[in-house]
């Protein structure tokens, strides 16, 4: 008995981890035949707790962005910007102006080329510092990476599980552990008694208190204390603050608040017009800059009209060579923004109920089903093991 029921407790454990994250979508008859995992199924819910801490505790968008030295950042965009600006360069003049284009001699254009590409770090750099000054104007992090992790559960699983890791484990040992010792009880009831009931209420009893337990176990006390003067105890994810703040870190640096996807929210996001916005205004001064005292002949000779277009198409050409442009730069914006550091530097500042906040939603959230369906997995295996004894 007190084997079954070491049995009952690990493996009742074990399902109620998994039903948090698995499956990652809805397996059977929806609405009620069937089951997601907690995490997976309250993905917009479970985001926007994750966010609610990153973005409102952890990370000051505007200071992060403002971190960007936007000459540095536009010298690791030189060699791409040169050769984007080439190939815009080209592919626009001879759509617009074909016969022009060819009348020119190889240098004249080579030279003419070279003199834009001479000006792209400058315009991205004006452009970088623009955006630094005022990010909450073409960028919404929220939205990034809520829709990040709403579209990638697994992801949001990971935020999660990996964090939680150690805890988990605990959980499962717990039931093990805790159901032995409840077994031994088990097994003096049923040696007085011989009730068949016995079995599956203490399988159920085993099933509700180890879970409940377990979970109380992992967050409190959230300050170190002692019991009977000698056993010291503290919750098991406060113990771990220095290793959780650092995991955490790197998992958000590495996962959601990357480089590359801040740059895709600038270009897609909901935001994404105003940068174009910004992007036209910066491309027009370069070209009538470039063009300088013989502005009003050309615009004379192409029409106003076909003019504004001609600098229209160029800013939409170079926002969609951006995320390719951009790429040498990642590096450099990654280590400039420094989110895994920040993350770290500010984890560590938490109150220990601050802290608790990293986790505690992924038990919180329907915590009580975790529980119910324990119970009810130790009560079916409590009556079989009365099959057992009595067939």
């Amino acid at each position: 008995m007190p084997v079954l029921a070491a049995f009952i407790g690990y493996v009742t454990k074990l399902v109620a981890i998994e039903m948090m994250f698995r499956p990652v979508d809805f397996v059977g008859r929806p609405p009620l035949l069937g089951w997601q995992g907690i995490i997976p199924r309250h993905a917009g819910r479970m985001g926007s707790i994750s966010m609610n801490l990153l973005l409102g505790r952890l990370i000051d968008v505007n200071q992060i962005i403002g971190r960007l030295e936007p000459e540095k950042f536009a010298e690791q965009l030189r060699e791409p910007l040169t050769r984007a600006v080439t190939e815009v360069g080209t592919d626009l003049m001879t759509r617009h102006q074909p016969q022009l284009w060819e009348l020119l001699p190889d240098e004249v254009r080579r030279r003419l080329l070279r003199r834009i590409a001479d000006q792209a770090p400058r315009t991205v750099a004006e452009l970088t510092a623009d955006i630094a000054r005022n990010p909450d104007s073409y960028l919404d992090v929220w939205d990034m990476a809520l829709r990040n992790l709403i579209a990638d559960r697994s992801a949001l699983n990971r935020l999660f599980r990996d964090i939680g890791a150690p805890e988990f484990t605990f959980i499962a040992r717990s039931g093990l552990y805790f159901g032995l010792v409840i077994g031994l009880l088990q097994a003096g009831v049923w040696a007085l008694t011989h009730q068949p009931l016995v079995m599956p209420v203490f399988g159920a009893a085993i099933g509700l208190s180890t879970d409940w337990l377990a979970l109380k176990m992992i967050f409190l006390p959230r300050e170190e204390r002692r019991f009977f003067g000698v056993l010291r105890w503290q919750g098991l994810f406060q113990r771990r603050r220095d290793q959780v703040a650092t995991d955490y870190a790197k998992l958000v640096a590495d996962e959601v608040l990357t480089a590359p996807k801040i740059m895709e929210a600038l270009l897609t996001g909901p935001k994404s017009d105003r940068l174009l916005g910004l992007v036209q205004r910066r491309v027009s001064e370069v070209v009538d800059r470039q063009l300088g005292v013989v502005r009003p002949l050309v615009v004379l000779g192409v029409g106003s009209q076909r003019y504004r277009r001609f600098k229209a198409d160029v800013a939409a050409r170079a926002l969609e060579l951006a995320p390719l442009a951009m790429g040498p730069a990642m590096a450099y914006a990654k280590d400039a923004l420094a989110i895994e550091q920040t993350i770290v530097t500010a984890m560590r500042a938490m109150t220990p109920i601050e802290f608790e906040s990293v986790l505690r939603p992924a038990f919180r959230q329907d915590e009580w089903k975790l529980i119910v369906v324990g119970g009810i997995l130790g009560a079916i295996v409590g009556e079989l093991q009365v099959l057992l004894l009595i067939g």
